[in-house]
């Protein structure tokens, strides 16, 4: 047989597009084409494919005109995931494979020279893609690849270390190779099984952290409401610490989410195992920039917004950070997920995070510190403050001042409370507002806010009175109402009542002057 058809798929953002690999032989001079729309390391493929093949012990066609197109021709194919579809299309076009037996088998994986198969990137992505599939569909992969596409439930994946071990499970019938023995002795060709839903690292504990009293209930706050924080003190009073921890707080992953935070982490190639079901925190450094912080490029790759997808986006001195890059995620910060457009693609990734800040109040970081003094001047201070726009700071809920703690109570301090006695709180207020509402508080939009936030009428006249004489915005009364309804679920009872408002209102104020 002359022409033989191979399924792959291709990556498009966090999605899988199908792809049909045709392999055709024809007489004439020999040579070696691959259309479709291919990138250059796909092109690349030839030479990797042709010495694979080769090293493999296998038969490549010299005196052929090979033509291997990637349908569809319109759809952008990069990565070296196409080497193993490709080198089985040409295998089964030239009858030393069956290629009526490839039916039902989807195929990706980047070739040595030696025929040995390396792992490639969106392996979840492909995994997920092939999840609500009418026709259970089998997925061949590569070891490191093929764990983490049996991390979906129900998946049918084999993992392949070499060309070979493939090859032997599709040799036409009456080969002198029993294609019925199983070749994995050597753990060659091996069904994968999904791996229960654990975390096996685990996140730094909050009994680290002493004292800091004000700073743990309100991570406890944000963990419980899924709120937005910024930590503001001078330098070493424990604002990282703090920030560090927070995803220890927050609840145990579900599986749709662990699956999601992984597929997006698979697609740049930043998944690992040990860290499956944990809930991530991206830290990118100052100099990011908004490419970076929201993704971009060509093609289109995932920032660390979505990298921390489900997670915690931590910002250490936020007003250094590029203007442009802060103003990026007024929009995501909204809508919990980024749409990347450009003139030849688009793409749209989720970024359901949350974010927590950090920065000092001044240029020198002491401002109102009792240890030492400031020295800035006004000018300096405000100048400095005013890297963080207006809205910008109107979308994050939670404000709130850590201040450097006296050297006597950090050395004489006992061990905190720890991470697990907090979680548990966190997670019972999660299940009053998930059962209310069928999300956090901080998800509630237009009408559900009055819906489900049961304010009382005397703590409805008193927002309404504070509110107005501090001039907030629409949007600041609106998230100080989802906050006190937070503070409601951690006390544990059904309305929203004066002391709750007040205690969230108290988490708004705004930076701290000259």
């Amino acid at each position: 047989m002359s022409l033989a058809l191979v399924q792959s798929r291709a990556l498009l953002g966090l999605e899988a597009p199908p792809v049909t690999v045709e392999v055709h032989l024809a007489n004439g001079l020999p040579s070696f084409t691959l259309v479709g729309l291919a990138d250059v390391e796909v092109k690349e493929a030839r030479e990797r494919v042709r010495s694979a093949l080769q090293n493999a012990g296998l038969e490549f066609p010299h005196n052929k005109r090979i033509t291997v197109n990637l349908a569809p021709a319109d759809l952008p194919k990069d990565s070296g995931r196409f080497d193993l579809p490709i080198a089985l299309g040409i295998l089964a076009a030239s009858g030393q494979i069956d290629a009526a037996l490839l039916a039902g088998y989807e195929f990706a994986g980047e070739l040595s020279l030696s025929g040995g198969l390396r792992p490639v990137r969106g392996a979840l992505a492909t995994s997920l893609a092939l999840r609500g599939l009418p026709v259970p569909v089998r997925l061949v992969l590569p070891p490191g690849s093929a764990e983490e596409a049996a991390l979906v439930p129900d998946a049918l994946v084999w993992r392949a270390r070499h060309l070979l071990d493939v090859v032997r499970q599709f040799l036409p019938a009456g080969s002198n190779t029993d294609r019925g023995a199983d070749p994995s002795d050597d753990g060659g060709w091996a069904r994968m099984v999904a791996m229960p839903l654990q975390a096996r690292a685990s996140h730094p504990d909050m009994a680290d952290v002493k004292g800091q009293a004000g700073a743990k209930r309100v991570l406890e706050i944000a963990a419980a409401g899924g709120h937005s924080l910024l930590l503001v003190g001078p330098p070493g009073s424990g604002k990282s610490m703090l920030a560090q921890r927070f995803a220890g707080l927050l609840p145990a992953m579900a599986v749709d989410e662990a699956l999601q935070s992984a597929a997006v982490a698979s697609l740049v190639g930043r998944f690992l195992l040990d860290h499956w079901a944990l809930r991530p925190t991206c830290s990118p450094h100052h100099t990011a920039s908004a490419v970076a912080l929201v993704g971009g490029g060509s093609p289109p790759r995932p920032g660390e917004i979505s990298l921390a997808h489900h997670g915690v986006l931590f910002l250490d001195e936020l007003p250094e950070f590029p203007r442009a890059a802060l103003e990026a995620l007024r929009e995501p910060l909204e809508t919990g997920h980024i749409t990347i457009a450009r003139a030849a693609r688009r793409a749209e990734f989720p970024a359901q995070f949350q974010l927590v800040a950090a920065m000092n109040p001044c240029p020198c970081g002491y401002l109102g510190a009792a240890q030492r003094a400031c020295r800035c001047t006004p000018d300096q201070v405000a100048r400095y403050q005013a890297k963080l726009s207006g809205p910008l700071l109107d979308r994050i809920d939670l404000h709130i001042e850590v201040p450097a703690l006296p050297l006597a109570d950090l050395l004489g301090a006992p061990a905190g409370e720890g991470s697990a006695a907090i979680a548990q709180r966190v997670a019972q207020a999660r299940q009053r507002s998930v059962a209310r509402q069928g999300g956090t508080n901080q998800s509630l939009q237009g009408q559900a806010i009055d819906t489900h936030v049961l304010l009382e009428p005397a703590a409805a006249q008193f927002l309404q009175t504070a509110a107005g004489r501090l001039g907030w915005s629409a949007r600041a009364t609106h998230r100080t109402l989802k906050v006190a309804r937070t503070i409601a679920d951690l006390a544990g009872v059904q309305n929203t009542q004066t002391a709750h408002v007040a205690e969230a209102m108290q988490y708004r104020r705004t930076l701290r002057s000259a």
